[in-house]
């Protein structure tokens, strides 16, 4: 994936800075309202130009969920990686993909090349079950 250079402005700093500050997956729509909530004027849409570029940086992750589009701050921008997210809390994980051997053999199967992948797990953690179950 190639990195896209871009000049650093005080509405990305403003969007990196708050993503870090996130300790698991956020929307923009919610980023934006904490971001506003905090005095910064923002407007959603260089929010989400923002959050897009840390993705294509590798700087950010991105995944799809029923309610839409979440974003998180990288923890190792340099590595691939995949995730367990608690649809509760958002409470993230980092976990190790199925061995590269079983996506080559899917693939082989079906007549796939693949290019790229994704893999994120959902489910409710520990902490989560525990208050519901009181």
């Amino acid at each position: 994936m190639t990195t896209i250079r871009t000049r650093r402005t005080a509405q990305g700093t403003a969007v990196r800075t708050a993503l870090e500050s996130m300790a698991g997956f956020i929307s923009a729509q919610e980023l934006h309202r904490r971001l506003a909530d905090g005095g910064s004027k923002i407007g959603i849409a260089t929010v989400y130009r923002q959050l897009n570029t840390l993705v294509e940086n590798q700087e950010a992750d991105a995944i799809s969920t029923p309610d839409g589009q979440l974003y998180r701050a990288c923890e190792d921008p340099q590595t691939h990686h995949h995730h367990m997210v608690c649809s509760s809390c958002g409470t993230t994980i980092e976990i190790e993909p199925p061995d590269e051997a079983w996506f080559t053999s899917v693939a082989r199967t079906h007549d796939f090349e693949i290019h790229s992948h994704t893999l994120e797990v959902f489910g409710i953690c520990a902490a989560c079950r525990a208050a519901s179950s009181q």
